[in-house]
């Protein structure tokens, strides 16, 4: 039991670690689509914290909003975190569809106050130029 146990503190601290090496690698990215897609899920997710408490958001769109959330933290995924490039896709997918969702009944200028990043790829998420 014990051997289990050390296994599993070691297997999460593996996990933790490459996280913040790839958060250092991705804060020395230069400005790009590399930067952009970086800094993507971090901006999904506090746009989805942000409309989450936004009065002008209807009731039906914020319960996308925590679903997309929700789902972005549960630590069942549809396609396991742990594989380097397509371990996210799953999040980054329900995400992109809340957001599409939202964005048909929230205000533009609401929307475009929430996200904290290039307002170009909020637009281009959302099918707007």
């Amino acid at each position: 039991m014990r051997g289990w146990l050390i296994g599993l503190v070691v297997g999460v601290a593996c996990v933790v670690l490459c996280w913040a090496v790839l958060a250092v690698l991705a804060r020395r990215l230069p400005p790009g689509t590399a930067r952009d897609l970086a800094a993507f899920v971090p901006d999904c997710l506090t746009t989805v914290r942000r409309l989450r408490r936004h009065p002008q958001v209807p009731r039906r769109a914020k319960v996308a909003i925590l679903f997309a959330g929700v789902w972005v933290a549960s630590p069942i995924d549809l396609i396991p975190e742990f594989l380097p490039v397509i371990g996210p896709l799953d999040d980054i997918v329900v995400v992109a569809l809340a957001l599409r969702y939202a964005a048909r009944q929230v205000p533009r200028e609401v929307l475009l106050e929430a996200w904290p990043g290039e307002p170009r790829l909020l637009l281009r998420l959302i099918g707007q130029r």
